[in-house]
């Protein structure tokens, strides 16, 4: 089999990473300003990268066609893959919600724009999940197809924001700072890196191909950070900072908030399209994988009764959190990455490499430098990033 292409794997982290995540950014980060933001931004980045690379020598340590939850059960054992287990329900639960809350928030907002109708955004939530429900029943091969038409749409709507929005930016908005509330946005940024779970498919796709590998998680994961923060420029830039204050008040999306300061306009016309692009793409990625992972998990096959059982484990729990609590976008977001992502994406990839490197005695390249000590950093800063969120 032929080694995939580096332009194909570096699309592959970049598209993991960006998507409904960016909706919740600039609400997070406006009260700390935009000058703190680029660093937490860049920070947060490096974080992310730098556990990519030790999941990855955790990976290439048993080679290709192993899953995140088999390396934490060779590496630390039951309690490892037990952990895994637990961390990735969380994490995918925690991550649906947001999306079936931030698409309510969205549908509703069409039907008003366009009918006229007050539509309660749990309604606007189930419509969603009905519709993709069925998507996700007729299988990856649906998805992706769908999927390919998003994505353009995503990358169109984006281009579009940068390109006229970018006249209405008032700069003197972006020069509010404020430090004390700078880490009120980490978990949401440490998530929109999550490109980890990817990491055990690309070393198939690669071949183990170490330098490739290396190149890809570096470009791939760097292409995110620079959308988010042009992204940020421009929706700081033209929010004044009060609607941010209601909006995170009310855990309303950036675009909500971008409603309140413009109005309807095309603006805002744009910026919610591209929302809805954002907030489908993530979904229907999240949403497939997810049901994936309880196939295997709880070993149910993938006939018309399986798919059902499956799709309504996946769906039901979010769409039913997200009726009881309309306004939980931002704070299901939080959860994912201040407890989910630092723990599967952060604590235990430091893990199973201390567990190799200085236990089993592992034979690979060792791809972070720095030893035990930044081992423990890693793990500090994850301890650091839980202990905010509580």
């Amino acid at each position: 089999m032929k080694q995939g292409s580096l332009f194909g794997g570096i699309m592959l982290v970049a598209g993991c990473c960006i998507g409904a995540g960016m909706l919740g950014l600039p609400v997070l980060s406006a009260l700390a300003g935009f000058v703190p933001s680029i660093i937490i931004f860049v920070i947060c980045w490096l974080y992310m990268l730098s556990t990519g690379l030790l999941l990855l020598e955790a990976n290439l340590w048993y080679g290709t066609e192993v899953s995140l939850i088999t390396l934490a059960e060779k590496t630390l054992g039951f309690a490892g893959k037990a952990v895994s287990w637990v961390v990735f329900l969380f994490l995918f639960y925690s991550l649906m919600v947001a999306y079936v809350a931030a698409s309510g928030a969205l549908v509703s907002d069409f039907v008003d724009q366009f009918t006229g109708l007050q539509l309660h955004h749990g309604i606007g939530g189930l419509l969603f999940t009905l519709l993709f429900g069925v998507l996700l029943y007729l299988g990856v091969g649906a998805v992706d197809w769908f999927n390919r038409i998003l994505m353009v749409g995503l990358i169109i709507t984006y281009a579009l924001m940068v390109a006229l929005g970018s006249s209405h930016v008032d700069n003197s908005l972006l020069r509010h700072s404020d430090w004390s509330f700078s880490t009120m946005v980490v978990p949401a940024v440490i998530i929109s890196f999550g490109f980890h779970n990817m990491i055990p498919s690309l070393t198939t796709y690669f071949k183990g191909h170490v330098k490739t590998l290396i190149m890809t998680i570096a470009i791939g994961s760097s292409i995110p950070l620079f959308i988010y923060l042009i992204w940020e420029w421009l929706i700081l830039g033209i929010v004044p900072l009060s609607d941010f204050r209601v909006a995170l008040d009310q855990g309303q999306i950036a675009t909500e908030a971008l409603k309140d300061a413009v109005g309807y306009s095309w603006v805002l016309d744009i910026a919610q399209t591209f929302a809805f692009f954002a907030v489908i793409t993530s979904f229907l990625a999240v949403a497939l994988s997810f049901v994936d992972f309880l196939a295997d998990g709880l070993n149910v096959k993938k006939d018309a009764k399986g798919k059902v059982m499956l799709i309504s484990l996946s769906l039901l729990p979010p769409l039913v959190c997200s009726l009881i609590y309309p306004n939980i976008f931002l704070s299901a977001l939080n959860y994912a990455g201040g407890f989910g992502a630092v723990i599967l994406f952060g604590i235990l990839p430091a893990l199973m490499v201390w567990k190799g490197r200085y236990h089993l005695n592992m034979e690979g390249p060792r791809l972070l430098p720095g030893g035990k000590v930044i081992l423990l950093i890693i793990i500090l800063i994850a301890a650091g990033v839980m202990s905010l969120q509580l």
